[in-house]
């Protein structure tokens, strides 16, 4: 389908263009084109995706809708000429429908094999017939069409004198109309919702848990919500942080990007703060102290929106009123930016608002308040600064940037803050596009000195246990760190945890702790030292090739000594020194061809040992003492045989090596047997079913036959069938349809079969629950009934239906492994999934219902099917398993270690202790992680030396099962009966936590105020102090109420109380 250009628009647009460039005068804005005679807009080639963008190909895209490469644009005041290619010519000549200013000629390049046509001289003698002409004579283009357009310019007598149109090009970009500001809006809706919903989320957590990750790589996971991945492994945008947006519902995902890469600067970034948008993340490790500085710009249909925010971790109180300042600032900012300011005027106001607060910082303040953005990032045409005297337009759209450099803190290190955000100029003030995160309470974080003191202190304290990757207390961090007032890390008692779930959790600990001693001794056993895995491949070796018996064999154009390429036996014929030498195509590895003044030269390179091709292991050789070619050249005068020869060359190895690869993908394949047709009676059937994978042509609903040795699908067409033979059936699944649209009846294959051209793991036959052959509008009894009588009559034939369905599959599915069992000789079962162990997750592109069956986990409602044997699961490893993170992902490893394990994405974490339950009762060992592993590379090393890995300790090892939890298992069930040992409670911080959370009423109730935390030297005095206080509280409440109890059961109550006070705590991680 052709591409509609909005003629409307730009024929709007257009006029916008003539209208300024007719009516300009010296002193306006449009003032550098005022005496030009024509204006000239040169495209060559796209720049590079890492490129800014040019103002020049902005200024194509702004008028016409698209960028188009390679072509010219001659503006004339009494017409639009255009050069360019006949493809893009089809495009832009519906300009011409929608009634332009001017009349539009459209000038087509002749094509690469077609004789040269007349446009580019007849553009170039319209461009020379110019003295003065508008052009962007800073930007330079490349390109073919550059440089034909250079040599015929310089061949022409006359030549025009340029002017540079920048700055008209920008002021006609720079006042934005409805559609510009609703494409604006929505990229500052999606930067907005990036910074608020992952962003600074993301920090927290990382800050939080004092994660080791690098500027560079929280900037990539920052551009991964977008999506990442190519092909199969492609994932889309993370709508759990794109659908808690505003406006967000409809957007056009394949026209959002990234501006930049994300920067993110901390106070580790060796090269030190960067407030220009040029900067980029470093791969220095993230502080977790400090300033940390954000930036992010998203662009949606070529239009930018940017924001940067400043985020502190313990900050000292003139850190503190520098970034009040800065948020003084800007809503003083947005009050005088408005229509018919000057740039000047209103760098010179943010200048005077520091000069008056703190004239101290007027050298450290950034030497320009921001610049104009639109299609164009950076329109430097508007930069706000004190030397640009542009007036600003109702409508325009700025980048707001207000920071200050090289201020120092009090340990005499420099730090920089800034705050920065999308603007839209109005008549009286301007508007915020961008928000969020700015606020103090949202971005000052503090640290608690005394609490670090006292851990370094405690930490030698337990030389026993196994240290950690951080330190812990209880299995809980210890620093306390805080968002204007709000604790980010739990550290009170996790009280909260019932008897039940920790005795269900204990069970599953040591079940997995017998798992995985039996994993790795069955590994040793398997693999023997020095054996290899018995899934493994075959180490690499020379293939041999034979390209003719003997020379009789060889064809008859080789007596003329020349190059010549044989087809049929897939064999360049190379003539050296009078013989004439046969090379199979497989021994070749590509060929070039160089042209060098009269003569051309053509190399052929082989394939040899010792090359490193790209990421492929190098393939040893028999006999190491052979001499092998690299490569032979030729030289001849005919060009164009070498032209034909190198082609030749180049089709016949590019259809070996497809032919290879659809060898190997096909290399599963089997032939089955012929079905043997059942006798002496009628086949059991299953009529109106459709199948999965469809037949071609018209989907129509077929039957299944259940045969002697197999079923066979007959198509109602007659001449298609698929037979399915017994002893290739792996899994039968019966899915009933019960909360579902369809009843299926789903068959995984041992070995892959072709269906029509592709071949084929799984086959279903599947019915509709609603069918459209009843009729469900109702009839005589209608006109009888009042109410709700003939709906409950529908809802009870709809479930009389339903259940007919189920019955009717259910007891196909039983005749069909009662006749493979009594075909083959060993039992087949029918697998009905569980829906009550279901669980939603990726496994694949988009989210579907995973449900566990008795032997497998599967998915068969739409393709693509998943269906995982369960005792070909070596161990499942559940990653991004992180309190602060909604989703969580399951690796699957297999038995077989040559086969890539499968991925289950984005799996919600409210389901994780579903999941593990379900793993742990179906004896499949688990490892549990806070990040994705890179399982190729992993997969690599295990398969060259299994014996190695699991001399190493194996999986529970590497992946921390069975019992690398324990120190903060032990921790947080000492934590929930309060009876934790005396090292344990010395470095406890509980009772802070409790005191930073909840407040006074905390302290009160737990008895645990934060008073007494300075008198606290050993475990001994804490059990007395909890004692004493939990005995006075518990006075006091009967003193309130009357008397009840004795003095026993007061000390009994603030211990069943304890464990329902952490809520609050729960509810302020969850932010």
């Amino acid at each position: 389908m052709q591409v509609q250009l909005n003629k409307q628009l730009i024929s709007s647009r257009l006029k916008n263009v003539y209208d300024g460039w007719r009516n300009a005068s010296q002193n306006d804005e449009y003032g550098s084109i005022a005496d030009a005679e024509a204006l000239l807009l040169l495209s060559g080639d796209p720049a590079g995706e890492d490129e800014p963008v040019r103002k020049g190909t902005a200024f194509q895209t702004w008028l016409l809708g698209y960028e188009f490469p390679s072509t010219l644009l001659l503006f004339q005041k009494d017409k639009l000429l255009i050069l360019c290619s006949a493809s893009k010519a089809k495009f832009l000549n519906q300009i011409k429908e929608g009634n332009p200013p001017v009349p539009v000629e459209i000038l087509v390049q002749a094509k690469a094999k077609e004789p040269p046509s007349n446009a580019l001289p007849k553009f170039v003698e319209a461009y020379t017939s110019f003295k003065r002409v508008g052009s962007l004579v800073k930007e330079v283009c490349t390109g073919k069409l550059m440089t034909e357009w250079e040599q015929g310019v310089s061949k022409a007598d006359n030549k025009p004198e340029l002017v540079d149109m920048a700055p008209a090009l920008s002021a006609f970009m720079a006042v934005k109309d409805e559609e510009e500001m609703k494409c604006i809006r929505t990229a500052a809706n999606l930067t907005s919702t990036l910074l608020v919903h992952h962003i600074v989320l993301k920090l927290e957590m990382i800050l939080d848990k004092e994660a080791k990750i690098t500027h560079e790589q929280f900037a990539t996971q920052i551009e991964a919500r977008l999506g990442s991945g190519e092909g199969e492994v492609a994932k889309g945008p993370d709508m759990k942080v794109w659908s808690k947006g505003r406006g967000l519902n409809d957007v056009d995902w394949a026209s959002t990007e990234f501006c930049y890469s994300p920067i993110i600067q901390s106070r580790s970034t060796t090269t030190g703060y960067d407030l220009r948008s040029t900067a980029e993340s470093s791969s220095d490790t993230i502080a977790h102290k400090g300033v940390f500085l954000i930036a992010v710009g998203m662009r949606y249909k070529g239009y930018c929106a940017n924001l940067g925010r400043s985020i502190i971790v313990d900050p000292s109180k003139e850190q503190e009123a520098i970034y009040n300042l800065l948020l003084s600032m800007q809503t003083e900012m947005l009050r005088e930016i408005k229509d018919g300011v000057s740039a000047r005027e209103v760098y010179q106001r943010a200048l005077d608002i520091v000069k008056k607060e703190k004239p101290e910082l007027e050298k450290n303040f950034v030497k320009n308040a921001g610049f104009g953005t639109g299609v164009e990032f950076r329109d430097s045409a508007y930069l706000l600064s004190s030397k640009n005297s542009k007036h600003l337009k109702t409508d325009m759209v700025l980048n707001l940037s207000l920071g200050f450099s090289d201020l120092l803190d009090d340990n005499g290190k420099k730090y920089a803050l800034h705050i920065v955000d999308t603007i839209r100029v109005g008549a009286d003030r301007s508007t915020l596009l961008t928000e969020g995160a700015k606020s103090t309470k949202d971005t000052l974080f503090f640290l608690n000195p005394e609490n670090e003191i006292e851990v370094e202190d405690d930490r030698p304290s337990k030389p026993s246990k196994k240290a950690p990757v951080k330190p812990l207390v209880n299995g809980s961090p210890v620093k306390n760190k805080t968002v204007g007032g709000k604790v980010l890390r739990n550290k009170t008692r996790s009280a909260a945890q019932e008897e039940v779930l920790m005795t269900a959790a204990a069970k599953i600990k040591d079940h997995q702790q017998q798992l995985h001693e039996g994993l790795q001794s069955a590994g040793l056993a398997k693999y023997s030292e020095g054996a290899s895995g018995g899934g493994e491949k075959e180490g690499k070796t020379w293939k041999r090739f034979q390209s003719y018996k003997g020379e009789s064999a060889l064809p008859r154009e080789v007596e003329s000594l020349r190059i010549s390429v044989d087809r049929k036996a897939q064999t360049i014929v190379l003539p050296v020194h009078g013989f004439a030498v046969p090379f199979h195509i497989n021994t070749i590895k590509n060929v070039s061809k160089n042209d060098e003044g009269d003569y051309t030269y053509l190399r052929i390179n082989f394939q040899t040992p010792g090359q490193l091709a790209g990421k492929k292991d190098d393939t040893p050789f028999e006999d190491p003492d052979s001499t092998f070619i690299r490569s032979v050249t030729y030289r001849s005068s005919d060009g164009h045989r070498f032209d034909t020869i190198s082609k030749q060359i180049t089709d016949l190895k590019k259809e070996v090596n497809k032919r290879e690869q659809q060898k190997k993908e096909m290399a599963d394949v089997i032939e089955q047997d012929v079905l043997v047709e059942i006798k002496g009676r009628r086949a059991h059937k299953l009529p109106e079913v459709f199948v999965r994978p469809a037949l071609d042509g018209k989907r129509l609903p077929g039957e299944v036959e259940i045969h002697q040795n197999g079923l066979r699908y007959q198509s109602p067409m007659g001449s298609q069938k698929i037979d399915v033979l017994f002893t290739n059936i792996k899994h039968l699944f019966f899915q009933p349809c019960d909360k579902e649209l369809m009843v299926i009846a789903h068959i995984h294959l041992r070995a892959p079969i072709m269906i029509g051209k592709k071949k084929a793991h799984d086959i279903q036959f599947f019915r509709e629950a609603s069918d459209v052959q009843f009729d469900e509008t109702g009839n005589r009894k209608r006109k009888h009934r009042y109410g709700d009588e003939d709906e409950i009559e529908m809802e009870q034939q709809e479930r009389k239906r339903r259940q007919m369905l189920n019955k009717e599959f259910k007891l196909f599915a039983e005749r069909v492994a009662e006749a493979a069992s009594t075909s083959m000789g060993e039992t087949l079962e029918v697998d009905i999934p569980f829906r009550e162990l279901s669980f939603e997750g990726v496994p694949f592109r988009t989210n579907v219902r995973l449900q566990p069956t008795t032997e497998c986990l599967v998915h068969l409602i739409d393709p693509p099917f998943l269906v995982v044997t369960l005792n070909e699961i070596e161990i499942a490893s559940l990653e991004r398993v992180q309190f602060s993170l909604k989703q969580f992902d399951l690796v699957l490893i297999f038995k077989d270690f040559t086969k890539a394990p499968l991925h289950i994405n984005s799996i919600p974490s409210g389901q994780l202790d579903d999941v593990k339950n379900w793993l742990d009762s179906v004896d499949i060992p688990l490892g549990e992680g806070p990040v994705n592993l890179n399982w190729g590379p992993i997969m690599k090393t295990i398969n060259e030396s299994p014996y190695d890995f699991f001399q190493q300790g194996g999986w529970r090892s590497f992946l921390g099962g069975g019992d690398a939890d324990s120190d903060a298992d032990e921790g947080s069930d000492s934590e929930s009966e309060f009876e934790a040992d005396p090292e344990e409670m010395q470095s406890e911080e509980s009772s802070a936590d409790a005191s930073e959370y909840d407040g006074s009423d905390a302290s009160d109730d737990s008895g645990s105020g934060s008073g007494y935390d300075d008198d606290s030297d050993d475990g001994d005095d804490w059990e007395e102090l909890e004692r004493k206080a939990a005995k006075s509280d518990s006075k006091r409440a009967a003193e309130a109420k009357g008397a009840r109890g004795d003095s026993d059961s007061d000390d009994d109550r603030p211990k069943k109380k304890a464990p329902a006070k952490p809520k609050p705590n729960g509810k302020s991680k969850k932010r």
